[in-house]
């Protein structure tokens, strides 16, 4: 049985919660938040820091950090001082230097660093993957994709950490992150980088740009672009990715990236996929594909049965180094 804590339980920090009491092979210990108006809602012990939690005693494997972006590296690293694996929520940090610290810190303790990145475990992801993987697409010539979606004062109101450079980091961390990890899984790092971001709506309720238009050129060959915006009206449009390649041409699209649009490959029959969980409802918007159950599991299989890493400590700080990169480019 694989010992849970859990600090933050907010709406992501529930559905760890969640996946954690429905795995028969994990047990949730305790649950740490410093918000003295949070409701418990389970039956486990509650503490208001990480340092009241360590004095309880209480035996535990694993951290999953689920607080404020901005906050990630700084648990993660309090946590791994106390010779415990942790599970860290999309992004891993806001900076490619935190995340190097995290790393170090891991290696020193001898310690597992997972980090979310749920859109992995989706069926049109993995089918993506293996098209890849396998040769089946051949070189890639051209990869679009589109992130299109709500985010309005729904979302960013002012009793949030929503919205602020100290917290939230940006849009591309907390909305669009595990998209660049599934092009970074996909197709490699990038290079030769420009960004045009604009603030269209968001100018009231963000510190930072509501969408980006961002080229570059992978490492590995080929050249590609991200569209991204979360001032559409209403509800979320799309995720999407449009892959040119030299065999075929595929679309994956939909609210989340979950249904396969067009398969394009003389020659090769596609197979039948299974379905994508739905996207998380969290009232007045909708987030990615519910996959944090397969997180969890990864976890209990690692350490009780030395499985690999689906999303490992350094592809989680890519991904941060990606982004630093594009809004490094968007500035000048």
């Amino acid at each position: 049985m694989i010992k849970f804590a859990l600090i933050g339980y907010g709406r992501i920090g529930k559905r760890h919660a969640e996946m954690i009491l429905a795995n028969p092979d994990a047990e949730l210990v305790a649950v740490i938040e410093n918000q003295s108006d949070v409701e418990l809602d389970i039956d486990v012990p509650l503490f208001d820091t990480i340092e009241a939690f360590l004095q309880s005693n209480i035996a535990f494997d694993v951290a999953n950090i689920a607080t404020p972006n901005g906050l990630h590296a700084e648990h993660a690293l309090q946590f791994l001082e106390a010779k415990a694996h942790v599970v860290i929520e999309k992004p891993m940090a806001l900076s490619k230097e935190d995340a190097e610290k995290v790393i170090y810190k891991s290696l020193q303790v001898h310690r597992h660093v997972f980090v979310v990145m749920q859109n992995r475990y989706s069926p049109p992801s993995e089918w993506l993957k293996s098209l890849i993987a396998d040769g089946t697409l051949g070189d890639i010539y051209m990869v679009q994709i589109n992130c299109y979606w709500n985010r309005d004062g729904r979302y960013y109101h002012g009793d949030s950490w929503h919205g602020t450079i100290a917290l939230d980091g940006g849009t591309l961390f907390t909305q669009f992150s595990h998209f660049i990890d599934v092009m970074y899984w996909l197709f490699g790092d990038i290079k030769n980088i420009t960004a045009r971001l604009n603030d269209f709506n968001h100018k009231e309720i963000t510190e930072f740009e509501d969408s980006g238009m961002v080229q570059f050129d992978f490492v590995n060959g080929g050249m590609g672009c991200i569209n991204y915006s979360t001032s559409v009206a209403h509800s979320n449009l799309e995720s999407s990715i449009t892959i040119i390649a030299q065999n075929g041409s595929v679309k994956v699209g939909g609210q989340y990236m979950d249904q396969v649009e067009v398969c394009n490959i003389p020659g090769y029959t596609m197979p039948q996929l299974a379905p994508t969980n739905p996207g998380n409802d969290y009232g007045s918007y909708k987030g990615s594909a519910a996959n944090h159950n397969f997180v969890i599991q990864n976890v209990v299989d690692v350490l009780s049965n030395q499985k690999t890493i689906t999303t490992n400590a350094l592809e989680g700080m890519k991904v941060v180094d990606i982004i630093e990169r594009i809004y490094e480019a968007g500035r000048k």
